[in-house]
């Protein structure tokens, strides 16, 4: 496979592309286990770390995994098709359903689960018009698909708004938290979402099973209800190989 890239470019990337280019034409199919180091090595007449970082490269695109003592392997994981509109439709929350349900066929699973009372970060305070002496009741969770850590997400809620209700546990009922929310006055009629890219701190590396040097995509959501009010600030932490984000909407 010789490469059509300029004579410039390092050589592990030129193997890269090289080995990109053979999955994208089919030569390697979802699973199928990707020439080791030594073979790569020996193809291309370069160093072993060469045809290390070459296969790294692969990792971090997410585009293959390792799997202990038996190489490199084409991934096989097909990244959620995640639906920004009609994922927050109130006929879907409103209806008793997950929001998750509008992007999948595949259930995602919730592995771990916190809720507390606590002090809400500055940043977070200000979006939810809090003063020094208002709490927030803090939901972390982080999904997990087919066995891979997708997503980690932390709500935070005034606490004088939610205390007493399902949101303040573990399980929030059908409908989640938006559907609690009108249940106590206060429904969603407004999300605005943020966008941005950048690398995983460590913690969110560690917590996504995820190496360092693939991006994430940092989500976060602000809900408000029919007065205007900040009822929930949203904070989604996703590795970029998972999801595709999908925004269909009428011109």
């Amino acid at each position: 496979m010789a490469s059509e890239k300029g004579p410039d470019l390092p050589k592990y990337q030129r193997i890269a592309d090289n080995l990109k280019a053979a999955i994208d034409a089919g030569e390697y199919g979802p699973g199928d286990r990707l020439p080791g180091e030594n073979a790569l090595a020996a193809q291309y007449g370069v160093a072993s770390l060469t045809a290390r970082q070459a296969l790294k490269t692969l990792k971090n695109q997410g585009l293959a995994e390792s799997r202990k003592g038996a190489g490199v392997f084409v991934q096989a994981f097909r990244p959620i098709r995640r639906h920004g509109i009609q994922r927050l439709a109130r006929d879907q929350w409103g209806a008793g359903k997950s929001i998750w349900e509008a992007d999948e066929d595949r259930s995602l699973d919730v592995d771990r689960v916190m809720v507390e009372r606590a002090d809400p970060p500055a940043h977070i305070a200000q979006v939810l018009d809090l003063t020094a002496d208002h709490t927030v009741c803090m939901r972390s969770r982080r999904y997990v698909l087919e066995g891979r850590p997708v997503m980690s997400a932390v709500s935070y809620l005034p606490y004088d708004l939610v205390e007493g209700s399902p949101i303040t546990q573990a399980d929030t009922g059908p409908g989640g938290i938006y559907a609690r929310l009108a249940d106590l006055g206060h429904a969603v009629t407004r999300f605005r979402e943020e966008i941005r890219s950048r690398l995983p701190t460590a913690a969110e590396a560690k917590i996504l099973g995820m190496p360092a040097e693939r991006p994430v995509l940092k989500l976060c959501r602000t809900a408000f209800d029919g007065d205007g009010r900040v009822v929930e600030v949203n904070e989604m932490t996703l590795d970029s190989t998972s999801y595709v984000l999908d925004y269909e909407f009428d011109a």
